[in-house]
């Protein structure tokens, strides 16, 4: 196997203390050298003067659609999809059709991963049978064949007794419960947030409250029963502070924010652009705010993407009937770079905590960073490279991006796996 030296970039992994401008030299899938001026005659090179290199990040919120949706998107083309954005492993929710909900299916996405390559897929089982929110799935099951979490994502946990079962059986396997919060007897017909832009648009709204309603009552049966929460797609103010708080206490939740959630509002939605329309919805710059407030003193842990690829038809559909969701893989390290390292939100240090660190460690699948000894999972950021989000150029087999166009500063140029370069920017 070809050896691999990254050369001249600053190495950034806070878990290991790494903050300096070295080299990193790879042999046989595994880092074998970190420091100044190494030397490795006959190893394949890749320059990052002027980059950052990083432990590879990890998106713990994807959608890759396939069994049953091929047609939004195959595991063959989200896992490119990721390699092109910076991600060495992605995580991938159960709502397919089949629904990951028993052995067959995981093994399946498990196959298809393989085969196809690039990067880690780890799959997330469902909490219910079918998503139905009644029985639990065979969680045992499921973790044998490979499932990292538990999730009904795409749904809430149905009820308290629900989530409280999930928390206590997912303890004996030591695997998180990730929850989209949302209490739906409110949400019912929302298409968008609930505000004076709903309202001056016309269009149904979806409050915060029924975020906040949720999150807290995650949060107490978790304080009650123990077992590792995890909320995905945070986006209120309110929820924000939900969190903070239960932190506060000694509560080990963790939660995540999306890329489109920071650097978005609801005011986006005007001109009933389908590709504004997700779930949870953009919110109002108060919650916005909140959430680079959140992302600053460590209330938030992760930034993942919430990928969830639409064929270019259904997004084609009045606001109201469009599916909710926009693809993220290939946004998510330049909206981070521009909206929060340049604006002096945090730090690189910290990006590379949220985006590669914490995802690795709720999940289970921590490869030990850049460290010698551990897997050759790398990313490389230049942090000064400028361009264009051109939607057309996706790998992902769905464009549906409110980003396209838009100048961003900060893009990942190299993503390396087991010592492999498995996408470069040419």
């Amino acid at each position: 196997m070809t050896n691999l030296l990254l050369e001249n970039g600053r190495v950034v992994d806070p878990a290991n203390g790494l903050d300096g401008n070295m080299d990193v030299l790879v042999a046989n899938g595994t880092i074998v050298e970190i420091g100044p001026d190494i030397a490795a005659d006959g190893s394949e090179t890749l320059d990052a003067t002027g980059c950052i290199v990083t432990p590879g990040f990890v998106d713990m919120h994807v959608h890759l659609r396939e069994p049953g949706f091929e047609y939004k998107e195959t595991i063959a083309s989200g896992v490119r999809a990721a390699a092109a954005g910076g991600f060495t492993g992605i995580a991938c929710m159960p709502n397919t059709e089949p629904v990951n909900d028993h052995r067959a299916v995981t093994e399946l996405i498990l196959e298809r991963a393989a085969a196809a390559g690039a990067v880690h897929v780890y799959p997330i089982g469902a909490v219910s049978v079918g998503q139905r929110g009644e029985a639990l799935a065979e969680i045992g099951e499921l973790v044998e064949a490979g499932c990292v979490a538990i999730s009904d994502d795409g749904y809430p946990v149905a009820t308290g007794q629900l989530m409280r079962k999930a928390l206590e059986y997912s303890q004996m396997f030591g695997i998180p419960v990730i929850d989209h919060c949302e209490e739906v007897s409110m949400t019912h017909g929302g298409v968008m947030h609930e505000g004076a832009v709903s309202a001056e648009l016309g269009l149904r709204g979806w409050p915060a409250a029924a975020e906040d309603i949720a999150v807290s009552r995650d949060l107490i049966v978790a304080d009650a029963v123990g077992g590792k929460l995890h909320l995905a797609h945070l986006s209120t103010a309110g929820s924000m502070q939900l969190v903070r708080e239960a932190k506060q206490r000694g509560s080990s939740a963790t939660c995540e924010v999306m890329p489109h959630h920071f650097s978005l509002t609801d005011e986006a939605v005007r001109g009933f652009r389908t590709n504004t329309k997700m779930s949870p919805p953009l919110r109002s710059e108060q919650d916005r705010q909140a959430l680079l407030e959140a992302i600053a003193d460590g209330t938030v842990d992760v930034i993942a993407t919430d990928h969830a690829p639409h064929h270019a038809d259904e997004k084609l559909l009045e606001f109201d009937h469009a599916p909710f969701g926009i693809v993220g893989l290939e946004t998510a390290i330049p909206l981070a770079c521009t909206h929060l390292v340049h604006t002096g939100v945090i730090d690189v240090p910290r990006l590379v905590e949220l985006m590669a660190i914490n995802p690795a460690r709720i999940l289970g699948v921590d490869r030990g960073g850049l460290t010698i000894g551990a897997p050759g999972d790398v990313t490389v950021i230049d942090l000064q490279q400028e361009r264009e989000v051109a939607a057309a150029e996706f790998h992902s087999c769905s464009k549906n991006t409110p980003f396209d166009g838009v100048a961003l500063r900060g893009w990942p140029v190299a993503t390396v796996v087991g010592g492999h370069v498995v996408w470069r920017r040419q």
